[in-house]
């Protein structure tokens, strides 16, 4: 076997801004498993966030290398990694390559009889009242049925989620802060979401404290969806029933594998799935949307935030994601336009 790598540049359409930063590129590596002229792909992008550079990705790809090389059946290969965002890279490789060996889509091989088109969220980042309400007629005209709004400017929110609403009132709604809120803060805006018929916020208080968040939950009249909170099995473990969803994003906890543990424990205490994403390009979102089955909430739009994507076969574009492909992953090469 070979373990390979390449890497490409992605650009957003227009720069996305959250509560903690601005994001305008970043960049994608992909990871190539190779065995008997199959290939299997996954890919990693850089995250500041995530502490995801561009060399630390590839000093993780060089230490596992020897590893792939040292090993004659892809079906006793078990990659890992200190970086999740580079386990669940090698991981969705892994998969993709033993699906496409077997000629089977990877949610069969996940033990999935079928697979079914599954409406995805849009991201609005904290943008002025006007762009948003323009953003948001404009991706219900395109089909999209579910919006995620990012908040935690520090401005008047509330009304710029008020013709948000306005625009597209007959959208679920799903808010995220990234923990921006303070506790107290927090309280009044789920009130206020509340009132606006939102469908759940994500992580709404700063990551680090899950007690408290789940002292927010309790009180919450909307769902609250732990985010940074829950990046492990552990974590999820830990916070039990206590809040109403866990956000499970591969990049964050280390892939297929990892993220099909957090979803038992979820649902072994009660507690709804989100499959989340970073910005990435369709091979990146792919190994999440083989796993939309067992979400109540899907925000798999990385690809759909970009100018260019260099993969296709998730669809999307129209509010709704579709497997295209019919072995592994079932992504290709994008043709230029």
């Amino acid at each position: 076997m070979k373990l390979g790598w390449t890497v490409q540049r992605l650009t957003l359409r227009e720069p996305l801004r959250i509560s903690r930063s601005v994001m305008a590129e970043r960049d994608a590596v992909t990871v190539e498993l190779v065995h008997d002229g199959v290939v299997g792909r996954g890919e990693v992008v850089t995250s500041t966030y995530y502490g995801l550079t561009r060399e630390r990705i590839e000093a993780e790809l060089l230490a596992a290398r020897e590893v792939v090389e040292a090993t004659a059946d892809p079906g006793d290969l078990r990659l890992t990694s200190d970086v999740p965002g580079v386990t669940a890279a090698l991981d969705a490789a892994w998969h993709d390559l033993v699906a496409a060996l077997r000629g089977v889509p990877v949610f069969e091989l996940l033990g999935a009889a079928s697979w079914q088109p599954t409406p995805t969220a849009y991201t609005i980042g904290i943008m002025p009242v006007d762009r948003a309400v323009r953003a948001a007629r404009d991706l219900i005209a395109r089909g999209f049925s579910v919006l995620k709004v990012k908040l935690g400017a520090h401005d008047d929110e509330i009304d710029r989620l008020r013709a948000i609403r306005g625009a597209a009132p007959h959208a679920r709604l799903l808010l995220d802060p990234n923990g921006a809120w303070e506790p107290e803060q927090a309280e009044r805006m789920l009130v206020a979401a509340a009132e606006l018929d939102v469908d759940a916020v994500e992580q709404p208080i700063r990551p680090g404290t899950p007690a408290v968040l789940a002292e927010v939950a309790a009180r919450s009249p909307v769902p609250v969806i732990a985010d940074e909170d829950a990046a492990t099995v552990d974590d999820v473990r830990a916070l039990g029933p206590r809040v109403h969803g866990v956000n499970v994003k591969l990049a964050k906890c280390g892939g297929i594998r990892a993220a099909r543990e957090i979803i038992a424990a979820a649902r072994a205490n009660g507690v709804d799935v989100m499959l989340g994403c970073l910005v990435a390009s369709s091979l990146g979102i792919a190994p999440a949307v083989h796993l939309t089955h067992a979400a109540r909430w899907v925000d798999l739009d990385g690809h759909l935030l970009l100018a260019r994507d260099p993969w296709t076969g998730i669809g999307g574009a129209d509010g709704v994601l579709r497997l295209e492909g019919d072995r592994g992953l079932g992504v290709r090469p994008a043709v230029p336009t």
